[in-house]
């Protein structure tokens, strides 16, 4: 559904993939991540392809944020 349009050290945004996104979602009239039409999506969630802001509800928008990863969480560091 999305993809990391940029390395994290130059973007944090995601790029949405139009599939599977209703018009209300393309348009910014629904969040475009649980479809909620009211209160109007106002957070900036990504982008679509073309560069087109997607929105979504500040509940989905916390939740985005709780779970973007630390890039110095343990768990995501190589070790030789």
């Amino acid at each position: 559904m999305c993809e990391r349009s940029a390395p994290a050290d130059e973007d944090d945004s995601h790029v949405f993939d139009l599939e599977g996104l209703s018009d209300a979602q393309v348009t910014g009239e629904a969040c475009v991540v649980c479809h909620a039409r009211w209160p109007r999506p106002r957070q900036p969630l990504g982008t679509l392809p073309d560069g087109t802001p997607v929105y979504g509800c500040a509940e989905c928008a916390r939740l985005a944020a709780d779970h973007r990863p630390d890039p110095f969480d343990p768990q995501l560091l190589a070790t030789p």
